[in-house]
């Protein structure tokens, strides 16, 4: 459970490193800080320049149909007919407010039309100067002779953890000058250097807030970023040797990746590692695993990769599964079925950072890792997708949406992005989404084609970041706060689940129902039986998969 912010001892100690510096003020015990804001706010980037553009100059004129009187001429620098900003631009304005609102010269006799009519007249090469924005300064945020640790994604400090804040320049002629920030509130600033160390001290769980930013000679600064910064002490093993954990979250991160969705909560994954369900292990081997699933061995003795005629009714109970006769004469391709997608699991969650435990327990409680459809349900696919999961992936997932949508739709579509694009475009894209992952196939073995199989696998991983993403934005809709100040890691993807399972509504309603009882941290246990009605299969859901 997530803890309420303490204000205790804060001494940052400077660590020199040949870096210049000025030192952080320390806070009392007795003292209850408030942030602190440098005496002269950065200005932010402001960086702009011109350049010469060629360019093609087109003039046309604006005449009368009566005598073909000559009344203005219009320039512009594109292809085609004048648009009617360009008369507006060049023109008086009441001969382009005649000129916008007369009806079309339908006679003959052109002479017989009110109004005006355009016609060219050259066309020449021509240079303009263009204002452009120029990159900007910027800073990043790294620790200092820590360790990554990649199977828990955390950082070990065998010393007093070091935060060093480095100013990047990316123009050739300026340079970073300055470092300033503010470290749980207060003050840093480390003058005439692109670089800027501390020793930071342990933290409450939740971690402290650090903002930073950097000042260049070209007389601006970068934006102010953020980070949310944990350090925890181990006292693990010998009692003279302690170590520390550091996490940080920031979009300007330089070390090891976090775990997903935690930069998008703000939430830190518990210290020392997540537990085994939201993890990923170092080989696929360790995702092995061997559970009589009935669906998935009726599926197998019905496509015939299994001979069961010998047992009663096939080896197929009334319902659909597999009687124990069945489980028994499918026991290998039972067990060699469900862990044919380990390998496919491990290497999509090493690219989307989706928990390979998480994802092949979500496969196991869908479809028993059977890839087709469920006759009359409308959910497919190794993650059972529906068309309402369809749509969530494709708005909450951006660069998934793009990257899909673009085999589809022509890409100035697409770029629109799917709020913008037609809903009949919309409606294209759920239907191929749902599509790709359907491996349902008459004509293929097993009437299963396992190109869609596979595919899916990484479809269902980026549909897992979307719902993390709107589980997330409804707990702040409710709370009015980030989800990693009301909520845990771990239940925040427990949340997530019933998300995917029973929709952001679900969702909604039970955090509405757990708030109302007083309840100001949200977790699984005090959330969880406020889970009901048409939303209630989601505790089972959640248990089965997080177990």
């Amino acid at each position: 459970m997530a803890r309420r912010w303490l204000f205790g001892l804060l001494s940052l100690i400077i660590a020199f490193s040949g870096t210049a510096f000025t030192r952080p003020p320390s806070v009392s015990p007795q003292s209850n800080p408030q942030p602190a804001f440098a005496p002269n706010p950065p200005p932010g980037p402001d960086r702009f320049t011109t350049v010469s553009v060629e360019y093609t100059s087109y003039e046309w004129y604006l005449a009368t149909w009566k005598g073909s009187n000559i009344v203005c001429s219009v320039v512009f620098d594109h292809e085609g007919l004048p648009h009617p900003s360009d008369v507006y631009n060049n023109c008086d304005l009441n001969v382009y407010t005649k000129w916008i609102t007369q009806p079309p010269c339908i006679y003959e006799d052109t002479t017989l039309c009110d109004g005006y009519y355009t016609f060219p007249i050259t066309s020449k090469p021509a240079q303009k100067q263009v204002a452009m924005e120029l990159a900007s300064a910027s800073a990043w945020i790294s620790l200092e002779d820590c360790e990554a640790v990649l199977s828990t994604s955390t950082n070990i400090c065998e010393s007093n953890p070091t935060l060093v804040i480095s100013g990047q320049e990316p123009l050739a002629d300026e340079k970073i000058i300055r470092i300033e920030g503010t470290y749980d509130g207060q003050s840093f600033d480390c003058d005439q250097t692109n670089v800027c160390k501390f020793h930071i001290p342990e933290t409450v769980e939740n971690g402290v807030q650090v903002d930073f930013w950097s000042y260049s000679t070209y007389g601006d600064s970068s934006p102010v970023y953020s980070a949310q910064v944990r350090v925890q002490k181990a006292n693990e093993g010998d009692p003279d040797q302690h170590y520390w954990y550091v996490d940080v979250l920031s979009s300007q991160w330089q070390g090891q990746a976090v775990p997903i969705c935690s930069d998008a909560w703000n939430a830190f994954a518990p210290v020392g590692g997540s537990p085994k369900w939201l993890t990923t292990p170092t080989q696929s081997q360790e995702l092995s695993s061997d559970i009589p699933y009935t669906y998935l061995a009726a599926n197998l003795i019905k496509q015939g990769a299994v001979n069961a005629s010998t047992c009663p009714d096939g080896g197929i109970t009334p319902d659909g599964g597999a009687n124990q006769c069945g489980l028994e004469r499918s026991r290998e391709e039972v067990f060699n079925w469900q862990n044919r997608f380990d390998g496919l699991i491990m290497s999509t969650a090493k690219e989307t950072g989706v928990p390979a435990h998480l994802l092949k327990n979500l496969f196991a409680r869908e479809s028993q890792f059977w890839p087709g459809s469920v006759s009359g349900i409308g959910d497919v696919g190794l993650g059972q997708l529906t068309e309402n999961g369809a749509d969530t992936t494709l708005f909450w997932n951006p660069f998934f949406y793009y990257q899909f949508c673009t085999f589809i739709l022509p890409g100035e579509t697409c770029g629109k992005g799917y709020m913008h694009i037609s809903t009949e475009e919309q409606e294209q894209l759920r239907t191929a989404l749902v599509g790709s992952v359907n491996a349902t196939c008459k004509d293929c073995p097993l009437g299963i084609d396992l190109e869609h199989a596979d595919y899916s696998v990484g479809v269902f991983a980026h549909s897992m970041i979307a719902n993390c993403r709107q589980a997330g934005q409804v707990v702040t809709n409710y709370t009015g706060k980030s989800p990693g100040e009301v909520a845990s890691y771990e239940d925040l993807w427990k949340f997530s689940l019933v998300n995917y399972n029973a929709g952001g509504g679900c969702l909604a309603e039970v955090i509405t129902r757990s708030l109302g009882e007083g309840n100001t941290i949200l977790t699984w246990e005090n959330t969880s039986p406020f889970i009901s009605g048409a939303c209630g299969g989601a505790v089972d859901y959640v248990n089965d998969i997080s177990k």
